[in-house]
């Protein structure tokens, strides 16, 4: 994997990831409006969930369990 792929998959990883994340203990008030989002935490939380799922997918890419070369090979025959 080069590191433009490991970035750019590290970024993909963290915007999806920071949906899951956003919603963990929001309290709102009367309005709906979130009373504390508390965002720099939420901003870290993202991030060190984001590093896990990149660690493990880096994983799989690099000892070959799952080869997307390979993958596109069967799919451009197919």
């Amino acid at each position: 994997m080069s590191v433009f792929t490991g970035i750019m998959m590290f970024l993909v990883i963290w915007w999806t990831a920071i949906f899951l994340v956003l919603p963990w203990g929001l309290q709102r008030d009367e309005n709906g409006t979130p009373r504390d989002p508390r965002l720099k935490h939420k901003f870290i939380m993202t991030t060190a969930v984001s590093t896990l799922i990149w660690l493990a997918v880096y994983g799989l890419v690099v000892s070959d369990v799952v080869s997307f070369r390979e993958m596109a090979k069967g799919w451009a025959l197919s």
